[in-house]
C-alpha cells in the first residue's frame, strides 16, 4: 500500500497547510507539527473528513433492481478486476480519509491545554467514528485489508501487511463504542450537524449485520432505538425530495446545496425523455414484481394482482419508487404504451409527442419503467443538479436491522414484528389499514424482512450488500434482464390480444425473486441482456492491482 499511503500523507499535509487561519502561525506555515492545536483547527480538520468523495454509495447497477439498456456493470457482467476505477478509488479514498483521521488522533492532544477533557474526547470520538466507517466499508467489500491506527512514515508504509479480518472488525467496534459514548446525541439549532452517538450505534449495527454478527447487530440497533431520538418521516415519498431537509428519520447524512455546488448530479439518465432526460437508467421488472400487494401477499399469491394493471393494489412504496403509468411525472403524463403517440404536458394540458414511447423514440426505457423515488421538478433545474439530503443511514434501516438480527438469532418476539410493522405502517400512511406482519417462524420472517428491505430501500444503495451478505448474488445476478418486445412485435403479441402490460403473472420464489422464463419462452417478452456473477470470487472485491504489484499485498482468491 505504500504508494497510496504516501499519497494520503501528502494529501493530508496539503489540506492542513491550505484550509485555515492559525492563531500562532501564518497560513503559509501550517504544518503537521503545529496543526490541530486549537478547537478551530481540529474542527477544520474534521470537516475535511466529510467530503462526498469519502462517502460513496454502492451502485444500483450492481444489483437486480436496475438496468441501463443493454449495458452491464463490471459486477453484473462478472468482469470486475483490480484495475476497475471504482475498485481503486474506493480503496485510495478510504485510506486517505483514514490517514487524515489518524493524523487528528495523533495530534489532537496539542490542544489539551485549551480544551476540557470532554471536548478532547468528543473530537477524538468523531475522528474514530469516521475511521470506523471507512474501515467498515473496506472490510465488507475487500475483506483482506490493511489496518493502522497511526500516520505511517514512508518506510513504515512499505512494510504494512494485511490484517486479520476478525481483528479489524473488533477494532471497528471499539471505535464505534468510543464514539457512541462520547459524541453528542443531537445538535441544536444553528449548530453544524455531524456525527452523533446514534450514528455510531447505527453504523456499528450495519457493520455487524454485513458481517453476520447478529448479537452485535441486535444490541447496537436496540441501543439506537432506545435513544428515543429518531422517528420515521411521516410521508415516505416526500422523505427523498430536495425540499425535505434534515428529516428526523435521518440518523447520519449530509446536506447538499446547489448554491455551494455540493449536489446530486448525473440526473438526466433517470428523467423521462419528454422532460428532457434520457430515460435510460431504469428499474427492472424484477424490482416491480417484488412489491407485494396491499394484502401483504406476493403477486403470484394475491387475488388482488392484475398483470394488466401492475400498479393497482400494490404496496404504496411501489408507486413511490416507480412511475405509475398514465400519471403525471415531472411535467408530463407518463405512458409507455406503444400506441400512445402523444401525451399531455401538465403545464398547459397540450398534447405533445410522446418520446417516452419506444414507437417514437428507440432508446426510451427498455422495461417501460422509470424511477420516481426522489425525482421531482427540482431535477430539471440548475443544469441538472439537485440538492436532496444525502442519507447514509436512516431509522427505518435500524428497525429492520433489529428485526433481522433478532430473527436470525431465533429470538422471535413481539418486538420483531413491531419493528417491521412500524416501517410498513408508515409506508401506508395516512391510511390506517395496512397488512400487519403476524408471522412467528424464522423462515417466514426471514422472507418478509428481506423483501421488506427491498421495497423500503430501493434506489438507496443498500441492495448490493444485501445480495452479498445473503449469498443471493450468484442466484439473481446470473439471470437475464427482460424488457418489452420491439413495438411492432409488441403490438402483435401483447397489445392486440389484450395482454398489456404483463402477459402473465410471474411466479415469485421463496427468496422473493420473479421468474419471467415462461413469458420469454412464449415469445411475449424480450431478453435484453444476461447478467453474470462469479461466486468463486465476487463476494469480495479484488485488491487494487497496483497495490498488489507495488506493495506485495495478497490478492483475493481467483482474481
Amino acid at each position: 500500500m505504500k504508494k497510496y499511503q504516501i499519497y494520503a500523507l501528502i494529501a493530508t499535509t496539503s489540506f492542513l497547510v491550505s484550509c485555515s487561519k492559525l492563531d500562532l502561525n501564518p497560513l503559509s506555515q501550517g504544518s503537521n507539527e503545529t496543526w490541530n492545536s486549537t478547537a478551530e483547527e481540529i474542527n477544520i480538520s474534521l470537516n475535511g473528513l466529510y467530503k462526498p468523495v469519502f462517502w460513496p454509495a454502492d451502485e444500483h447497477s450492481w444489483t437486480d433492481d436496475f438496468t441501463y439498456r443493454e449495458m452491464l456493470s463490471p459486477v453484473t457482467g462478472a468482469t470486475i478486476n483490480g484495475q476497475d476505477l471504482f475498485v481503486k478509488e474506493r480503496w485510495v479514498n478510504a485510506y486517505k480519509c483514514i490517514a487524515r483521521a489518524n493524523n487528528i488522533l495523533t495530534s489532537v492532544e496539542r490542544a489539551s491545554g485549551l480544551l476540557t477533557a470532554e471536548q478532547i474526547n468528543a473530537f477524538i470520538a468523531e475522528a474514530r467514528f469516521i475511521r470506523a466507517c471507512q474501515y467498515a466499508m473496506l472490510l465488507t467489500h475487500y475483506g483482506n485489508i490493511i489496518y493502522t491506527e497511526k500516520v505511517l512514515e514512508i518506510e513504515e508504509a512499505k512494510e504494512v501487511q494485511q490484517a486479520d479480518p476478525a481483528m479489524v472488525l473488533q477494532k471497528i467496534y471499539e471505535d464505534f463504542d468510543f464514539a457512541a459514548a462520547n459524541l453528542k446525541s443531537s445538535y441544536g439549532a444553528g449548530e453544524l450537524k455531524r456525527a452523533t452517538a446514534g450514528a455510531a450505534l447505527a453504523m456499528k449495527a450495519r457493520t455487524a449485520l454485513y458481517m453476520g454478527d447478529w448479537q452485535v447487530a441486535r444490541d447496537a440497533s436496540k441501543a439506537c432505538i432506545e435513544l428515543g431520538i429518531y422517528t420515521l418521516h411521516p410521508n415516505y415519498e416526500e422523505l427523498f425530495l430536495s425540499r425535505t431537509k434534515n428529516s428526523p428519520e435521518t440518523i447520519f447524512g449530509f446536506p447538499r446545496s446547489v448554491a455551494l455546488q455540493v449536489t446530486l448530479g448525473g440526473l438526466q439518465d433517470y428523467v423521462p425523455r419528454n422532460a428532457g432526460g434520457y430515460g435510460a437508467m431504469v428499474p427492472t421488472w424484477d424490482l416491480l414484481s417484488a412489491f407485494t400487494c396491499i394484502d401483504g401477499l406476493p403477486i403470484d399469491q394475491s387475488s388482488l394482482y392484475n398483470p394488466r394493471e401492475p400498479f393497482e393494489n400494490r404496496d404504496p412504496r411501489c408507486t413511490a419508487t416507480i412511475v405509475e403509468f398514465n400519471t403525471p411525472h415531472v411535467g408530463f403524463i407518463y405512458e409507455p404504451h406503444p400506441d400512445t403517440l402523444k401525451v399531455k404536458r401538465v403545464s398547459d394540458n397540450q398534447l405533445v409527442e410522446n418520446r417516452d414511447n419506444r414507437a417514437v423514440a428507440q432508446f426510451a426505457s427498455y422495461t417501460g419503467l422509470l424511477w420516481k423515488k426522489g425525482v421531482d421538478d427540482d431535477w430539471l433545474k440548475n443544469s441538472w443538479q439537485a440538492e436532496p439530503d444525502k442519507i447514509i443511514i436512516r431509522y427505518a434501516d435500524v428497525l429492520l436491522m433489529y428485526a433481522e438480527a433478532k430473527t436470525e438469532l431465533g429470538e422471535i418476539d413481539q418486538s420483531v414484528t413491531d419493528a417491521i410493522n412500524q416501517v410498513r405502517a408508515r409506508a401506508y400512511a395516512p391510511v390506517n389499514a395496512y397488512p400487519a406482519v403476524t408471522a412467528t417462524t424464522q423462515g417466514e420472517l426471514r422472507q418478509i424482512i428481506r423483501n421488506e428491505r427491498r421495497m423500503e430501500f430501493a434506489f438507496e444503495g443498500l441492495r448490493y450488500m444485501d445480495l452479498i451478505r445473503w449469498r443471493l448474488a450468484e442466484k439473481v445476478l446470473n439471470t437475464p434482464i427482460y424488457g418489452m418486445l420491439d413495438p411492432a412485435i409488441l403490438r402483435e403479441k401483447v397489445i392486440t390480444p389484450g395482454l398489456w402490460f404483463f402477459p402473465q403473472v410471474a411466479p415469485i420464489d421463496e427468496d422473493g425473486i420473479a421468474d419471467f422464463s415462461a413469458m420469454a419462452a412464449a415469445g411475449l417478452i424480450k431478453q435484453i441482456v444476461v447478467r453474470k456473477f462469479d461466486a468463486s470470487k465476487q463476494y469480495l472485491w479484488p485488491i487494487p492491482t497496483s497495490e498488489v504489484l507495488t506493495s506485495g499485498l495478497k490478492q483475493n482468491p481467483n482474481y
